[in-house]
Formats: C-alpha cells, structure tokens, sequence
C-alpha cells in the first residue's frame, strides 16, 4: 500500500500520509469527519459497534471517492477492545497520527427516573471510550513524538440541559478530561483538544419534537441548526499541522448559542 494518498483538490488542510482514527464513524458527526479527513488526505480507520451496514457504508463511501479507509468494530466502552483496535491500525498503516474520539449515545430521562444501567451506558460510551482510546492511541504518538486528538464533547456539557444528566455529565467529563491530557501530552508535540457541537442534523436530533426544535432554534443567534459537516471542517482544521499551538482548548460550533 501507499504512503499516502492525493489529496483532493478545494481542502485547505494537507493530511497527506497522515493516518486518522475516527470513532462512531458510522454515521452523523462522525461519518462527516471520516469522509472530510479522506477529503485531506488522510487514511482513516472507521470504527463503530459492527462492521456491517452504516460503517460499510462510510467506508465504501471514502473508496468511491479515491480515498482509503479500512473499518474496525469493537465495543469502544471496553479497554480490551480499543486496544485491539488500536493495535490493528498501527500494524496495518505503522502510523497513527490524528484520533477523533466521536462515539456517543443517549439515554434520556430525568434524574429521579434515569435507573442505573442508562447511567452506566452512556459514561461507559461517551467518556470511558474516550480514556480508553486516548490512552492507547497516545502511547503510539508518544513514540512518534506527534499526534493530533480531538475529542467531540457537547454543548450540554457547557450549559446543562434537563433530561441529560448522563449525557451532559459525560461530555463535561470530555471536557476536563482534555484539558488535563492536553497538558501531559504537550512536551511530545501532541494536541488535544475538543469540539463542542451545538444543536446538529443527525439522527439524535431527528427524534425530538418539533416544539423542542423551534425553541432550541430561538435560543441559536444564527436561527438555524448545523449540519455534520460543519463540526467535520473545525475538526479538519484541529487535525493539521498548522494547528500544533492550539491544545487544550473546547470550541464551540454552535452558531452562538454559547458566545
């Protein structure tokens, strides 16, 4: 296999001969970053639960388009697992340089009626995957002494918001969590740092009521939601060399509705 692969004409951002591992890149947020950074130049590692239908997808789709991409399925809540995974991508590319930690799940319901195991679910998918893989991830940029991680936490996790409890207690764990990373891992010329999307089109707000979206749009100064692609391109951007004096820093893609 090749080094690299060409980069597509209309991307800023080189990522030539730059492996990319993206999590929950089987759909939504995640299957826009996956595609954008083969958009760049970049071989990507898709993982998701199953390797079957939507990641087949997303990786069929980076083919299609000139680009490479393998798939890798695990359970990103269990460390055996991501080290698995880990493990297979830098023997199949010998290189890992850009992690997306993008897997996330919710379990809504209010405090006194959100039982244990939808706790447990969404800390496990939201916030432990991230650890997991930041971990054996960070050991392979270590050794590189170059690394890019970015981690997709939530703007629920800067505001609150009623019924997430879980939800918003795990991508406010992201947070702090890559903060802390971020200063660890910055002598090895490793970045960390998260993106925080706001009220996004994919298929966790393709649930809610109407009612709940036109008030979510009124509480957003560009009065309209954001689509995947616009988190995809703020990753891409983290993702190059030209960002490795930004680290440890949450940016929010929310069309204001945090400024």
């Amino acid at each position: 296999m090749a080094d690299s692969q060409p980069k597509i004409a209309g991307c800023t951002v080189d990522l030539s001969g730059q492996v990319a591992l993206v999590t929950g890149a089987s759909r939504g947020i995640g299957r826009a970053i996956a595609l954008r950074l083969a958009h760049c130049g970049a071989r990507v590692a898709c993982v998701a639960t199953s390797l079957e239908g939507k990641l087949a997808e997303t990786v069929q789709m980076i083919h299609d388009a000139g680009g490479t991409a393998e798939a890798y399925a695990g359970d990103v809540g269990k460390s055996a697992d991501v080290n698995r995974i880990v493990e297979a991508v830098e023997t199949k590319f010998e290189r890992l340089d850009v992690l997306v930690n993008c897997a996330g799940i919710t379990r809504d319901g209010l405090l006194l009626r959100m039982d244990d195991a939808d706790w447990d679910a969404v800390i496990s998918t939201n916030l432990n995957s991230v650890f997991y893989f930041c971990r054996a991830a960070g050991a392979v940029m270590m050794r590189q002494r170059y690394g890019r991680i970015i981690n997709i936490t939530s703007t629920s996790a800067i505001m609150g918001n009623p019924g997430q409890a879980n939800y918003s207690a795990s991508k406010a764990g992201v947070i702090g969590f890559t903060k802390t990373v971020a200063k660890e891992l910055a002598k090895r010329n490793i970045t960390v740092n998260a993106v925080a999307p706001g009220f996004t089109v994919t298929d966790m707000t393709d649930v809610l009521p109407d009612k709940i979206k036109d008030i979510a749009k009124q509480m957003i100064p560009a009065n309209k939601f954001g689509q995947p692609e616009d988190i995809a391109d703020i990753v891409c951007c983290l993702s190059g060399r030209g960002a490795g004096y930004l680290t440890g820093q949450v940016i929010a893609v929310d069309g204001g509705m945090t400024a």
